[in-house]
């Protein structure tokens, strides 16, 4: 039976799960020859740590150099399903992921490997990629400066944890493949978003502000799937971006969509990550998300309480909530699975007047920086002092201090856009922000999902799905548009949404007839997958691995503090504890870039059951907290705190904290430790 939305916790048993996954092979589950297909499908699920580093790596999302890395709320996972059309022996992949973006840098590592393991059976036409858009997660896995700028260059760490954790979520959701069912529903949801650009939306025609009473996007959509009899995961896409936490935050985290997703799995499903065996995967992915903001009061942390770590779960809870109820009602649906996918130069493209305003034929622009970029969302994240939104004049002391000249022929291309980098030209010596993107439309069974590389307002969603379900000839709640997947360029807005510049506007990078663009090339896309006919790939972009650069310095070495030992205790739990309290112990450790821990944890809470240590919880669940503190750089000592917030659900009994690190030192060499905290009780 599927789950009922409850708010108690840990008060479902562990389920006995299926055996462990075998090794991976290059071949693919197929019924026997004659054998009756019990299912349209074949249906795969998989999930894998895809947590960066943990210290000392700036944030990606609110492009603040102050936002780095110290530790772990909840590890950053990546969800995948393959399904194959039994019938015609086509596949697609889908995967979601617990990061801000999916960038170029990250699409191209992982069908790489995807070619190296599997031939091909799987590419970047039938593998899309797609990101919550979490906004506490390390950064710097790009390819391109303007999104690692904040992050002090390329972090290779956290470039390898991402591309090594999507694939082993896909290598797990094909062998984890068996006939099954797909189940397809839909509702509304209106209290999980608030338009944070108002202004820009109400400048659009009175006919696509009528789809959004309120100026949300309120629809859920549910992918349901089924192995067998059994229920085996589910897809639900609602748009919000995903930051509750705000950018005074340090901790990781999948925020509220990281939440929906642990809440099902880990609460109600039983699903015990650590022990790396098949179980109920909930992907929640984002869409048309662009102008959605969580923070429902219109400002950061604020909405519907005044505590950023409440509404992530209140926020993730509301979308749970709503996911588990159309999951319920959702109606079997048939017809194959295919894809198209073709790279675009969107740097210059020529519009035609059926996409554009005034019916004329207009041109897209080598990418441009607008100053209210710099402004960031006033509601989810302010970026840089001394940037407004809807700045349409360029700020004559910054410009001079950065030397970059934006020529008059670009400026009256990006026009109102007050022009402050030239991207598109700069990358021309050095990849700054991409020209070559990619744009795909995957079917899966009944549902359309057009791929869009980057973050499209409701309204700018509304009109690629209206382009392509016509295309397609099929009903618009049908057609989805899935924002944050397989390359990053930023912002995509309506031309009249572009014309008030604010923090959206100045961001579509390729000027006013960005959208139109979009809509015309989705239209081919789109006309080529109902035809069945083969379609222009284009040129993709290169590859831009050899040309990255780090501003910050590795780990040099680690020290004990005086008169202790890695693991040694430093701050001890006091001897009992009641629910609602927090038990706090500090460690010796070293730094965690020595070791991610990527399918691990550097924590543990124990509990003392029939005379054996249990692992009860891990960094990452919801009640627990690793936080890395430097105590003296120069003798590279550092301190590990471990925080549980005990939950009204724990049990009582007698408990430990276990601390796992690594070490390094002047050598090199990075040695394991463990750290035991002395026991406790709950009562």
């Amino acid at each position: 039976m599927p789950p009922t939305p409850r708010r108690s916790r840990r008060k479902l048993p562990i389920v006995a799960l299926a055996a462990t996954l075998g090794a991976v092979t290059l071949g693919a589950p197929s019924p026997a020859s004659g054998a009756a297909l019990d299912g349209e499908y074949l249906v795969g699920r998989g999930i894998s740590d895809v947590t960066g580093e943990a210290a000392e790596t700036g944030m990606m999302g609110y492009s603040s150099f102050d936002q780095k890395t110290s530790g772990i709320h909840q590890r950053q996972r990546s969800r995948a399903f393959v399904v194959v059309d039994r019938a015609s022996g086509k596949r697609v992949v889908y995967v979601n992921a617990d990061l801000a973006m999916i960038f170029q840098s990250v699409q191209q590592g992982v069908i790489a490997r995807l070619k190296e393991r599997y031939g091909s059976l799987y590419g970047d036409e039938n593998v899309l990629l797609s990101a919550t858009h979490t906004h506490s997660g390390p950064g710097g896995y790009s390819h391109h400066v303007a999104y690692n700028l904040s992050v002090l260059g390329f972090q290779s760490g956290t470039y390898r944890a991402i591309v090594d954790g999507i694939v082993d979520s896909v290598a797990k959701a094909h062998e984890d493949l068996k006939p099954g069912t797909i189940s397809l529903g839909t509702g509304t949801l209106t209290n999980a978003s608030v338009n944070r650009s108002r202004t820009a939306f109400d400048r659009n025609p009175a006919s696509d502000r009528a789809a959004f009473p309120g100026g949300i996007d309120p629809a859920m959509t549910v992918l349901r799937f089924r192995q067998g009899d059994k229920d085996a995961g589910a897809i639900s896409w609602f748009a919000t971006h995903n930051t509750s936490i705000t950018n005074k935050n340090t901790l990781i985290s999948s925020d509220n969509k990281g939440y929906a997703a642990y809440t099902w799995e880990h609460d109600h499903e039983g699903v015990r990550y650590l022990d790396n065996s098949p179980g109920f995967v909930a992907a929640f992915p984002n869409t048309n998300a662009g102008d959605m903001s969580p923070n429902l009061n219109l400002k950061p942390g604020s909405g519907p309480t005044e505590d950023e770590f409440e509404n992530t779960r209140i926020l993730g809870e509301r979308q749970f909530d709503k996911a588990s109820e159309v999951y319920r009602n959702a109606k079997p649906v048939t017809g194959g699975v295919d894809s198209r996918l073709t790279y675009v130069d969107m740097e210059n493209v020529a519009v035609s007047g059926a996409y554009t305003p005034d019916q004329q034929e207009h041109r897209t622009c080598p990418a441009v920086v607008g100053a209210s970029t710099l402004a960031g969302s006033v509601e989810d994240g302010p970026a840089i002092p001394g940037f407004t939104e809807g700045m349409r004049t360029p700020v004559a002391a910054i410009i001079d201090a950065l030397h970059i000249d934006t020529p008059s022929w670009l400026a009256t291309c990006q026009y109102p856009k007050a022009s402050l980098v030239p991207t598109g030209l700069l990358s021309n010596v050095h990849p700054v922000t991409p020209k070559i993107l990619p744009l795909q439309i995957m079917k899966i069974g009944e549902l359309y999902l057009v791929a869009g590389p980057g973050e499209f307002t409701i309204t700018s969603g509304l009109r690629v799905r209206r382009t392509v379900a016509a295309q397609l000839g099929v009903p618009l709640d049908r057609v989805l548009l899935q924002g944050y997947a397989n390359a990053y360029s930023q912002y995509v807005t309506t031309p009249e949404e572009y014309d008030a510049q604010q923090y959206e506007g100045g961001s579509t990078l390729y000027g006013r007839y960005t959208l139109p663009a979009y809509q015309q090339e989705f239209a081919r896309v789109a006309a080529s997958l109902r035809a069945g006919t083969p379609l222009d790939r284009g040129t993709a972009p290169p590859d831009e691995s050899a040309r990255q650069f780090n501003f910050q310095t590795g780990v040099v070495y680690d020290n004990p503090p005086p008169n202790s030992s890695f693991g040694s205790v430093l701050t001890a739990p006091a001897a009992s504890y009641t629910r609602g309290q927090t038990v706090t112990v500090d460690f010796a450790t070293g730094h965690p870039k020595n070791n991610l821990r990527r399918g691990g944890t550097f924590l543990e809470v124990q509990r003392l059951v029939n005379g054996q240590w249990v692992r009860t919880l891990d960094d990452g669940d919801w009640e627990t907290k690793y936080r890395w503190t430097r105590i003296n750089g120069l003798t590279g000592t550092s301190k590990a705190t471990i925080t549980w917030s005990i939950g009204a659900g724990a049990a009582p009994g007698t408990y430990r904290i276990v601390h796992f690190g690594d070490s390094k030192n002047l050598l090199g060499k990075i040695t394991p430790f463990t750290g035991v905290s002395p026991t406790f009780t709950v009562g």
